[in-house]
């Protein structure tokens, strides 16, 4: 068995999310919450945004979507709770129970789920939602892109934000409340940072075509049609196969992931 499969992997994923400070910052709804590389470079988790209502970008977002929706990495569910008010069929999947606690009081449909975890209604969702740096989950964006073809109806639509530098990078981090904190503090875990040239680079040969490309309050999003035409879902993969890649060397100046 490969080291990284298994009940223990799946442990070794969630941990750094299911436990404080992750827990704690959703429950007050703001930070300080950082992902921190081994070099002791930080980037800001923008909390507040995650728990406030949707903003403007958020509702373009929403406005795009199409048909049944899947939040992927939903957080305390702000997207969730506005598309269910409007009577639209949602479901977030989130690894943090603080996350999907939250998403549920505010009126929305979630589970404590991994994306690489069986989930319902698997080759029948309209969009994939991937948003506030969520392509980073796992570190492996293509394993992630993969796993989206195989949880949408053919030619389903992909909505993704990415960085809103030009970067592609994967890295080892740990979740962290204090930017003092020592650089070994907590669980390590893997995460990328995409930009949109590399998402479109990576995401082409994987069958998604690009239908449009836009930013809004400093945010940086792509819509791509899934060209699959295979209609029966495949089971999905473990996380422990994202996690048995070697993460790349991070660029020594520039951050993991995006908030």
């Amino acid at each position: 068995m490969n080291a990284f499969s298994g009940p223990a992997a799946r442990t070794a994923e969630m941990r750094p999310w299911a436990c404080e400070p992750y827990a704690d910052a959703l429950r007050s709804g703001r930070g300080p919450l950082f992902l921190r590389r081994g070099d002791g470079w930080l980037l800001h988790l923008d909390v507040e945004r995650w728990c406030a209502r949707p903003d403007s970008a958020d509702l373009a977002v929403l406005e795009r979507c199409e048909g049944p929706v899947l939040d992927v990495g939903c957080g305390p569910g702000r997207l969730i709770a506005e598309l269910a008010a409007r009577g639209r069929r949602a479901l977030g999947i989130d690894i943090s129970e603080a996350a999907v606690a939250h998403a549920t009081e505010l009126g929305g449909w979630a589970m404590r789920r991994s994306v690489f975890e069986p989930l319902p209604s698997e080759g029948e969702w309209g969009t994939a939602l991937v948003v506030d740096g969520n392509l980073g989950i796992g570190g492996d964006p293509e394993a992630l892109l993969s796993r989206m073809s195989r949880l949408l109806v053919p030619g389903g639509l992909l909505i993704a934000e990415t960085a809103p530098v030009d970067v592609d990078e994967r890295a080892d981090v740990h979740l962290v409340s204090d930017p003092d904190a020592r650089p070994g503090a907590g669980s390590a875990f893997p995460w990328a940072r995409l930009g949109m040239p590399a998402l479109l680079r990576l995401a082409t040969p994987l069958g998604w075509h690009p239908l449009d490309q836009w930013s809004a309050g400093g945010r940086s999003f792509a819509a791509l049609r899934n060209r699959t035409t295979n209609t029966s879902a495949e089971p999905a993969k473990s996380t422990a196969v994202m996690r048995s890649h070697r993460a790349a060397k991070p660029s020594p100046g520039s951050p993991v992931a995006a908030s």
